[in-house]
């Protein structure tokens, strides 16, 4: 990949690596260095909240990854507008915890310890330990969602966890052969559902495929206090909400995804409800607003 990747290290040094060992989205196998754990916690009724740090970086804005159907110059000219620098697009990758009556509760995993992603790291400063987690949902099968499912040796992680995902995405994952290696260490552990219900008391599933076929989102739900966790509908928190419609090479089906995009980004702009998005800016929570012809993000707490 020609791509490059500045990792950044959270006030540690920064490394330059292919841009895929950020997203495996597009197939590079290089590993993540110099991530550093941190964690951010709130009340959403009576669960508590803690978004887990995993890795952060900036991507080139080169027409290869973001605006595909657009161009760099038009790329730029948002990011500016934005007040951000034009030459990159800066993502993060982070996972939520969450605490809740019966369960303890992990969305997505991160990178994992053999590409030296910091989610275990944090989850130790949540006061976590991998074996008390009860519940893993994963929004899809990239290796920076499911690649904390795993150890360094490709043992399971999370021993007495049920990890959850669509059967569309199961079926997905089982199918691509660059996660063999964590399917076959947590094939006994998966129970595939189908999205639009309620699967544990107070998270709901949601269908937003596109980025992958079995691509889901999740709601999560205390006291008439709601969240939800959009996973890859959206990567910039920048570009992907001013401009819905353009494309972005991580997305399986690219119309679907557009149309995905709007859908969910119109509902939460119009609901005004509280959304977490894994590679935005960390934390990643907030609000979704109208914009012009697109969207922005407002980070805020519930």
């Amino acid at each position: 990949m020609s791509q490059t990747m500045r990792i950044d290290a959270r006030h540690s040094s920064r490394r330059t690596l292919s841009a895929a060992s950020l997203f495996l989205a597009l197939g590079a196998q290089a590993a993540i260095a110099g991530a550093t754990p941190e964690i951010k916690s709130f009340t959403l009724g009576a669960d508590t909240v803690t978004v887990l740090h995993d890795a952060a970086g900036a991507m080139p804005n080169n027409g290869k990854v973001f605006g595909l159907n657009a161009s760099p110059a038009a790329v730029a000219k948002v990011l500016a507008a934005a007040g951000a620098p034009t030459d990159v697009i800066h993502l993060d990758v982070d996972a939520l915890l969450v605490r809740m009556p019966g369960h303890l509760v992990l969305f997505d995993t991160g990178n994992g310890p053999a590409r030296h992603g910091a989610m275990l790291d944090s989850l130790k400063l949540a006061g976590v330990a991998p074996d008390q987690i009860t519940d893993i949902f994963i929004t899809h099968s990239h290796m920076d969602h499911i690649g904390g499912l795993i150890d360094a040796k490709g043992k399971t992680v999370f021993p007495k966890a049920i990890i959850h995902m669509s059967a569309k995405e199961w079926a997905f994952m089982q199918a691509t052969k660059r996660a063999a290696v964590v399917t076959s260490a947590v094939a006994k552990q998966v129970r595939p559902f189908e999205p639009g219900g309620e699967v544990i008391p107070g998270v709901t599933t949601i269908a937003l495929y596109g980025h992958t076929p079995g691509h889901t989102g999740y709601e999560i739900s205390s006291q008439g206090k709601t969240l939800t966790d959009i996973g890859d509908i959206a990567h910039s928190s920048i570009v992907s909400l001013a401009k819905p419609g353009w494309t972005i090479a991580f997305d399986s089906d690219k119309a679907e995804g557009i149309k995905t995009r709007e859908r969910e980004l119109a509902a939460l702009a119009a609901s005004h409800a509280f959304m977490f998005a894994p590679h935005f800016p960390f934390p990643g929570v907030g609000q979704i607003e109208k914009a012009g012809d697109g969207y922005k993000f407002k980070p805020v707490l519930p």
